[in-house]
């Protein structure tokens, strides 16, 4: 953090930003929230964000931070939200940690249709084992779901919510995951890929669509959430740093297309020795425990806080 005409700003390098938090504040009497899960922007230019109070799971928002609307009281453990920009109308993808089951809805939240456990895979005998996390949509309607508190499978679906395939999975090799909190579809390069956090090994992993192992982009020191691809840089919220002991350690980290880190809001300033980057930490105490970035159509960043004392999205303007 530094000064510039009396304002703090946050970052470094050609990521810089102005911090407001009070942008979502809302009555907490008429438009609580509980845990602050995730943030989207629909075609609207609509900031939607899905909290786990079920007064009002999805409350929608204007850049400004001005209340729209509300939906949703059936998701008590709402946690992973994704969007699907059809061109024709917007989709919502739903995972709900504490029913075990994801939910593709319209913008407005009607279910569509409902996905359980797969009981066909042997880690889903029972529905329990089925933890979601979160969902990644290709254009085409086929989407993935990590499942990323449960067997820790990635999950392959066809649009009509068939599965199709299936990898990943707990284990020591580079292929298994650990919390595989988040993934997202990585359309950068010429040929889509899959990439999917490896939360608690403090990593990126690229796949292929198909579940083949790419790449791992190391992030020592940051247990992060979902990846989050807007333009040519990757966004996301960390959730902790596990060098430190106090739970309270995160920030949010940006990589740039060659998936080298440039810039940390609240961290510290990105350094490589020979290639390696040095371990992150928090610098300043400005969240607790962020869980997700938004980032919007004029590169502003909302960041969603999980127990943070039910706290309303901060936003983040671009310098």
């Amino acid at each position: 953090m530094f000064s510039k005409n009396s304002e703090s700003v946050y970052g470094h390098n050609e990521m810089t930003y102005t911090m407001n938090v009070e942008w979502g504040a809302l009555n907490p009497e008429q438009t609580p929230v509980n845990d602050c899960h995730e943030m989207v922007q629909d075609a609207k230019g609509r900031i939607l964000l899905l909290t786990n109070e079920t007064k009002n799971n999805v409350i929608i928002y204007n850049k400004s931070g001005k209340l729209i609307e509300t939906w949703g009281t059936e998701f008590p453990g709402a946690h992973g939200l994704t969007i699907q920009n059809t061109g024709k109308e917007d989709f919502l993808f739903i995972t709900d940690t504490v029913k075990h089951q994801v939910y593709k809805t319209t913008i407005d939240g009607k279910i569509l249709f409902t996905i359980d456990a797969p009981d066909e895979i042997p880690a889903y005998e029972k529905m329990e084992a089925f933890v979601p996390t979160e969902t990644a949509v290709l254009e085409n309607g086929e989407f993935y779901i990590a499942d990323g508190y449960g067997a820790q499978r990635i999950l392959h679906y066809d649009e009509r919510g068939q599965l199709l395939n299936s990898f990943g999975g707990k284990g020591e090799g580079d292929e298994f995951f650990d919390n595989a909190h988040g993934i997202c579809i990585d359309y950068r390069n010429s040929t889509p890929t899959l990439i999917i956090t490896d939360r608690t090994r403090n990593a990126f992993k690229r796949f292929s669509l198909d579940g083949k192992l790419m790449e791992i982009i190391h992030l020592p020191g940051a247990c992060v959430c979902r990846p989050v691809i807007k333009g040519d840089y990757l966004y996301a919220a960390v959730l902790r740093s596990p060098s430190l002991s106090n739970a309270d350690s995160g920030f949010v980290t940006i990589l740039n297309k060659e998936n080298k880190v440039v810039s940390n809001l609240g961290g510290s300033e990105p350094v490589y020795n020979k290639g390696k980057l040095n371990p992150l930490f928090q610098t300043g105490k400005i969240f607790r425990n962020p869980h997700d970035v938004c980032v919007d159509d004029e590169g502003s960043i909302y960041v969603a806080q999980w127990a943070s004392g039910k706290v309303y999205p901060y936003k983040f303007t671009k310098l």
